[in-house]
């Protein structure tokens, strides 16, 4: 992961305090997991978060910290490029709630737990779905937002007028998601359908779809509703209710994850969405339909 530079002050015995509050304030990466985290730093404390920045419209890229609303962008650690989108809304909610500067981190999701393990940062706020899985590993918060799942296929093709799953049944369609997801085991309901592989970004899954390697995608209604307003050849079809998935209950519920045994941090984060009211489903849509119109259009 990318860690943070620091300067050093001169080495004047009488700033020795000074120097070693500054250090306080923002360890390097490395160690941080097992005896100084965000939690009980006794100094300006920094909240370290892991996200994508590539995945519309919870977190995604951009060249600057301004967006057509005027909310602020946070600059990547490491990077002179910026994040923002709806975990990025979320994450700085949370920090100034906590007395926080918020600091996130670029990772490539089929990393983003590992690098929390390392202790790369303190926390994934990351589109995360809470699983049995991931539960074994982590800990989680209640959720942070609650999304649906749906597909999308190419408009105009041959899926485009599907209504429900027992449309797609023995078609030999060509299935894919994101690879690491809770989608992937969902992709075997769909009867008869050739796994045509998954990959590493929401994106390649949207490119596959339009370039006819793919067919069908798994994913949720808000990245799919992402990717729509800037490519004009997917069709998002959300499955008759009577006739969808059954078992994915686990990726509706969006959570924020810490370390397995960082409980103070997730009970603290927990604390802080408890105190500004993120709970209210209407909030957190509120929140997401606002990002989804401020994402730059190469996202």
């Amino acid at each position: 992961m990318m860690k943070r530079s620091k300067r050093f002050a001169a080495l004047i015995l009488t700033d020795v305090m000074a120097v070693t509050t500054l250090f306080g304030c923002g360890s390097s990466s490395g160690g941080a997991a097992s005896d100084s985290s965000a939690a009980d730093s006794s100094s300006k404390k920094v909240l370290k978060v892991g996200m994508e920045c590539a995945y519309a419209p919870f977190n995604w890229t951009q060249d600057t910290d301004t967006t057509p609303d005027g909310s602020k962008a946070v600059k990547i650690a490491g990077s002179d490029y910026y994040a923002y989108g709806y975990d990025v809304a979320v994450a700085q909610k949370l920090a100034d709630q906590m007395g926080m500067d918020l600091e996130v981190h670029k990772v490539e999701w089929s990393s983003i737990g590992i690098s929390l393990d390392a202790g790369d940062y303190d926390c994934i706020i990351a589109g995360m779905g809470k699983t049995k899985e991931r539960e074994a590993s982590y800990a989680f918060t209640e959720p942070y937002y609650y999304r649906n799942n749906c597909i999308v296929v190419k408009k105009g093709g041959k899926y485009s007028n599907v209504k429900g799953l027992s449309d797609l049944a023995d078609t030999g369609c060509k299935v894919t998601t994101q690879l690491g997801t809770g989608w992937i085991p969902l992709l075997d309901q769909i009867k008869g359908a050739e796994q045509s592989g998954n990959f590493e970004t929401t994106s390649e899954c949207f490119l596959a779809i339009s370039n006819g390697s793919a067919d069908v995608c798994v994913i949720d209604v808000p990245t799919a509703e992402s990717a729509a307003l800037t490519n004009d050849d997917l069709q998002i079809i959300e499955l008759d209710e009577n006739d969808t998935f059954t078992g994915d209950d686990e990726m509706v519920n969006v959570c924020i994850a810490t370390r397995k045994d960082d409980t103070a941090l997730r009970d603290k984060i927990q604390d802080a969405m408890n105190a500004i009211g993120w709970n209210d489903k209407a909030k957190m849509d509120e929140l997401m339909d606002q990002v989804l119109t401020q994402q730059p259009a190469a996202n």
